[in-house]
């Protein structure tokens, strides 16, 4: 063998034949087997450490597939790292050359080793003889393996400081390292490299010198070993995936036993408070203790089933509801038999049943809004801060107590848990009563004007007046229509007419009624110019001409009448007086504004929507720039309405509406929302928005009108508007319709609605 030939895998086996070398066994061992490397890669790994027991079975292998060759009278040649492999238990095998070639092989996995390297092997590999122009002989080989065996009990920490002891290898100089650890491997060493080739040992005295025999005893031991450490590393994965999963379940075990105290403390709290609201009523002790078994019973069909259990318990723990809950209801009649309690009593059932179906279909959402109306009610009643502690000064008073002050102070701290648990709880019933007080909208009243195929009859604003007897419309049209609502709601009428009809020179974009002067109405167009109607004279007698766009809102103070504020696509915001000529001030922003909206019970306090993304309050006795910034929708902020005197409701073409608490800000932004609510599709148009006793009205561009409440995220009820083909007379599916607009009437439970095919439609809720 001169290294001229092309490689292939062989593996010498103590008999001295060629077997394939294994790239796909069956078992762990053979999978393990099959992951090989060249020796070239494992001799350079990073902080690679020396092992007597690892290295020394490597170089005997390595020489027992060189004596092989030369029993056969044949010369390897290429008797260097890159032409052995390693398995990953450290048996070598060599890749014997077939053809003529000189490259190193590629077969291998683990990349291939660098082109620096390869040229170090070259040279530093080559014998003195073979570097003089002499041939290469059996004794080649024999040095070629003290170089090896040189890199085996070497290490370097970087490739400079490799080269040049490898440089200095043929000079047979070593380092202080090798001559001091390894004294008699650099003995041998050194006996290899002689640079007389009759001097070196031929391989039968290399198998026979005792150097290669003394630690294979230890081989067995050591692959064995090797084989251990590997199953420990991988049950050491095991073992860590296993404790992770162990920590993160037990946390969400310990966060679940902590949630099902607090429900169990609460659900005691209200037992606590029906047995008072009964005795107050004069219901007897014993239909209380009847009620309390009754509630023990159903909460027991009620359980979730043991992990032991299969699925047919389960069934079966469902059947046994419906029984305890028919049960309890025979036991309540034959306690309460003939008095009129029974009817209170089973009626107040049959209320819960009724709205337990539409409970669970947002049981998620519901149970997330309960915790965390609870968690921030805590929060704040837990403020160390707060000024019914009940933590005395005073040390000596706190030592010597009386028996009086003992009673008085356990008074007290009942009666502050029962402010503690009501604080957060009376709010979550009301706002849970009133998410579950209705159950659909109703369609009281519909109008159709004009073609309803076309889009210029969108209806962009409404707005209902003072005594909420009359309403407005407009939009696209250019009109302002008025209509009493009691006549359209008592009259059964396709076509319904106005009471009054405006016409303006362009389209309309809002409307905004006087909550004073119950003849005035405001209006904004898209040639930027507001104006005040009078429709008692169906004419404009105030028009304001300072807006350089079209101006998309415009508000009048319910403080003071006079005032009015308007918000235009040139990023301004006038402030005008009905009685004088001329605006009476200016906020100029740097986006297009929106929305404007008077504070309830100031004209000096105005929030502004704007296509920033962000909502500004500003005092307008001072508005050089806002006192508030509200930050949080991703889109632009379309309306903006106040909830009561210190919440906002702010509308975004985000998809969403979210609500903001004033009385918490410390700073000047406000950046975390109390509730964001989420259901309706808004991602193009101006929907609308309104709000009435906590209740929040927005539409959508799913061409449906869409009710939330302020306590709870998901949307209470929704109506869909129906679309006729006017050739077939069948609904259809019109995916351009959306509604444009929503107004409540007052703070009662009807809604008007119109969408942008002028479909207009007062809906109650029920």
């Amino acid at each position: 063998m001169d290294g001229s030939e092309e490689p292939s895998e062989v593996n010498y086996d103590g008999n001295g034949c060629g077997s394939g070398y294994s790239r796909g066994g069956s078992t762990k061992e053979e999978k393990e087997e099959a992951k090989t490397i060249s020796l070239r890669q494992w001799l350079d790994r990073p902080r690679r450490r020396v092992n007597l027991l690892e290295c020394l079975p490597i170089f005997r292998q390595v020489v027992e597939a060189v004596s092989l060759a030369h029993s056969r009278g044949l010369v390897v040649g290429n008797v260097r790292p890159s032409w052995f492999a390693i398995s990953s238990f450290n048996r070598v095998s060599f890749i014997a050359p077939t053809s003529c070639s000189t490259s190193v092989p590629n077969e291998l996995g683990g990349g291939d080793p660098s082109n620096e390297m390869l040229v170090m092997e070259s040279d530093c590999y080559t014998s003195p003889e073979e570097a003089n122009g002499g041939s290469t002989t059996l004794a080649s080989d024999v040095y070629r393996l003290g170089v090896i065996l040189f890199e085996l009990f070497c290490t370097f920490e970087s490739l400079d400081e490799k080269l040049a002891s490898m440089s200095d290898l043929r000079h047979r100089v070593l380092p202080p390292e090798l001559l001091l650890k390894w004294p008699r491997e650099a003995s041998f060493c050194l006996w290899l490299l002689h640079p007389q080739p009759d001097t070196r040992p031929k391989m039968c005295e290399l198998l026979q010198s005792g150097f290669l025999d003394q630690p294979r005893d230890n081989l067995g031991e050591h692959e064995e070993a090797v084989k251990v450490r590997r199953e420990i590393e991988d049950q050491e994965l095991l073992l860590e995936f296993l404790l992770q999963s162990q920590q993160r379940k037990q946390e969400i075990a310990d966060k679940l036993c902590k949630s099902v105290a607090v429900l169990s403390a609460d659900i005691d709290e209200i037992l606590h408070q029906q047995s008072i609201l009964r005795q107050r009523r004069g219901l007897p002790l014993e239909v209380i203790k009847n009620d309390y078994s009754a509630i023990a019973r159903l909460d027991q069909a009620l359980q979730y089933p043991r992990m032991n259990e299969d699925s047919s318990c389960y069934s079966s723990k469902k059947h046994s509801r419906t029984e305890a809950q028919s049960f309890n209801l025979e036991e309540q009649k034959s306690n309460l038999a003939g008095g009129p309690r029974l009817e209170s009593h089973l009626q107040i059932h049959e209320n819960v049943l009724s709205k337990s179906s539409r409970l669970m279909k947002n049981f998620k959402k519901l149970e997330v809004a309960y915790f965390s109306a609870r968690e921030k009610s805590m929060e704040q009643i837990d403020n160390p801060t707060r000024s019914d502690s009940l933590v005395t000064n005073n040390g000596i008073a706190s030592v010597i107590r009386t028996a009086r002050s003992s009673v008085d102070d356990i008074i007290s701290r009942e009666s502050y848990n029962t402010r503690r648990q009501n604080r957060w709880m009376n709010p979550f019933l009301d706002g849970l009563c009133k998410y579950l007080s209705f159950s659909k909208l109703k369609v009281r009243a519909s109008l159709k004007q004009g073609d309803m195929l076309s889009f210029s009859n969108l209806v962009c604003s409404l707005s209902f007046d003072r005594d909420k007897e009359l309403f407005a419309t407009a939009g696209v049209n250019k009109k302002i229509k008025i209509f009493e609502c009691e006549m359209i709601l008592n009259e059964d009428r396709d076509i319904h007419y106005p009471v009054v009809e405006m016409s303006n020179k362009s389209k309309l974009s809002c409307i905004c009624w006087n909550n004073y002067m119950k003849s005035q109405i405001a209006s904004s167009d898209f040639e930027g110019v507001v104006q005040v109607w009078d429709i008692t004279r169906n004419q404009a007698f105030v028009e304001m001409r300072e807006h350089e766009r079209r101006v998309w809102s415009v508000d009048f103070s319910t403080a003071d009448p006079t005032k009015l504020a308007s918000g235009s696509h040139d990023g301004a915001v006038k402030l005008w007086n009905i009685n004088q000529a001329g605006s009476i001030g200016t906020i100029k922003t740097k986006a297009h504004v929106c929305s404007v909206q008077f504070h309830p019970d100031s004209a000096s306090s105005l929030a502004i929507g704007s296509a920033d993304h962000n909502i500004y309050c500003y005092d307008l006795r001072n508005f050089g720039m806002p006192c508030t910034t509200l930050v949080g929708h991703t889109r632009t902020v379309s309306f903006i309405k106040y909830l009561d005197s210190s919440t906002i409701v702010s509308a975004s073409t985000d998809n969403s509406l979210k609500q903001w608490d004033l009385s918490s800000c410390q700073t000047s932004v406000i950046d975390n929302p109390v509730q964001t609510f989420t259901g309706h599709t808004n991602i193009k148009n101006f929907v609308g928005l309104s709000i009435s006793d906590g209740y929040i009205a927005t539409g959508s561009e799913t061409n449906e009108v869409f009710i939330y409440h302020k306590a709870f995220p998901m949307p209470v009820l929704s109506y869909k508007f129906d679309v006729t083909d006017p050739m077939s007379g069948q609904e259809v599916d019109d995916p351009l319709q959306f509604v444009s607009s929503v107004c409540w009437r007052g703070q009662s439970s009807t809604l008007l609605a119109a969408n942008s095919s002028g479909s207009i439609k007062l809906l109650e809720m029920v």
